[in-house]
């Protein structure tokens, strides 16, 4: 059977594991998805890749040694002789390409499903293989060389230009003509659970003649998504949009947490700088685009029509359901503020890669691309505080009570995000940061 056959296999919605929990029709980690990430446990405290399914972890360096998934290895691609599963970060694996992501995809899957016996009844093996993922600590998944950030929901940035600009012209002339960016801080990328300081900075106050410096008093949340390339390009080389989606590897969750009245200010004329660099919290699972391909859609209508070079044939968004939940300290439970779906976005990932790349700007294996904040059209799909609280002039009831404009100190802001298969649902589990009070 071909690579291609296999891999459709892999999709099969009436595919089931010999792992129960695998089959519930709400696990975020079916057989269909099987997400790649990093994690360690108290049997061995050093960082490892794993795939995740139902409430497990597959030790892929388990399996490798017990010759259940060879590798397409090429021969200089493991220059120190460690296997590419035994490192803190999945950039060697990454860097083996398409095909090993796939194979791997492909061997995982068929090892998993119900019917097979080979690791289902070594039960030596599979107690060595399968660690519970409520006994593992989960880490950032890749090493990040660089991240770029889009602004590319028309919803948020229509809302955003209504809000501080005029609300008849609030797209700038530029922004129906190429997805726009910035180039964000690589070193404060952080997985879920890392809690997240509250920034000191620069205010400028509308009353006050100079700025004052102090804590963020307008801390936010943007609802986004991230992908992750899997294939970089040369100096000079641009990637083309018709080739972009081959290089990317996979998606993650992505919080770009930002300090709105830091960004008021300092934003003109260079745009974001300390409103945004403090942290980017990213879901510690990355789901290929292999898994998300059942759930390909149409991408928005775009007139203008794109220039030559960002224009691609097909389908190039996903429909991906998105939302986010707040939970202060001491509640209950918490509060869902919002709900949207990734397929709203109008500039899609394949038109950012070509994009960044068009000026002949090279990415690297592990490079982060966020989306920007992903908004819907109805208020309660908004993606961020600033949106849904129109800049916290519309308070925002809690279910236990209270309200909020901003995020408060103790603050819990978890996303989450997932596809709706026929009986089952490829997830990407949480993406969760609590805010600690800034430094004195």
């Amino acid at each position: 059977m071909s690579l291609e056959n296999s891999l459709q296999s892999t999709l099969d919605a009436a595919r089931q594991s010999w792992i129960d929990t695998a089959n519930d029709p709400a696990c975020d980690f079916p057989i269909q998805n099987l997400p790649f990430g990093i994690f360690s446990d108290s049997r061995d405290r050093m960082p490892r890749a794993g795939v995740a399914i139902g409430d497990r972890i597959v030790d892929l360096g388990v399996l490798e040694q017990a010759g259940l998934l060879p590798l397409p290895v090429q021969p200089d691609a493991m220059k120190d002789g460690a296997s590419v599963f035994a490192r803190d970060s999945l950039n060697a694996f990454i860097a083996l390409g398409r095909d090993t992501w796939r194979s791997v995809r492909v061997q995982l899957s068929a090892l998993l499903a119900r019917d097979n016996p080979r690791l289902r009844d070594d039960t030596a093996l599979h107690a060595r293989a399968l660690v519970r993922q409520a006994d593992a600590t989960l880490h950032l998944p890749v090493d990040i060389p660089g991240y770029t950030d889009f602004y590319s929901s028309k919803e948020h940035a229509t809302n955003v230009g209504s809000m501080f600009r005029d609300p008849k012209n609030a797209l700038l002339p530029n922004w129906l003509e190429i997805p726009i960016g910035y180039n964000g801080r690589a070193s404060s990328v952080v997985v879920s659970g890392t809690p997240v300081r509250r920034p000191n900075g620069q205010i400028k106050l509308p009353e006050a003649p100079r700025p004052v410096f102090g804590a963020c008093r307008k801390l936010d949340i943007e609802l986004e998504t991230g992908f992750i390339v899997g294939r970089g390009n040369a100096l000079g080389e641009p990637i083309a949009c018709a080739d972009a989606e081959q290089h990317i590897f996979g998606m993650v969750l992505l919080n770009d947490w930002s300090a709105r009245d830091l960004q008021q200010w300092e934003y003109v004329p260079l745009g974001p700088f300390n409103s945004k660099t403090f942290a980017t919290t990213i879901s510690p699972w990355i789901v290929t685009l292999d898994a998300l391909e059942p759930f390909r859609v149409a991408q928005p209508d775009q007139q203008p029509a794109p220039l030559d070079y960002l224009r691609h044939d097909g389908r190039h968004a996903f429909d991906i359901e998105l939302e986010v939940r707040l939970r202060p300290r001491h509640a209950g439970r918490a509060t869902m503020i919002a709900r949207t779906n990734f397929r709203h976005m109008y500039w899609t990932m394949a038109q950012q890669l070509a994009h960044h790349t068009v000026s002949g700007c090279n990415t690297r294996v592990g490079d982060l691309m966020g989306s920007g904040t992903i908004s819907g059209a109805a208020e309660n799909a908004f993606g961020s505080l600033l949106e849904l609280t129109w800049n916290g002039k519309k308070p925002l009831e809690l279910d236990e009570g209270g309200t909020r404009m901003f995020i408060e100190d103790g603050d819990e802001l978890t996303l989450a995000g997932w596809c709706q298969g026929d009986g089952y649902r490829v997830g990407f589990g949480t993406c969760m940061g609590e805010v600690l009070p800034a430094r004195g």
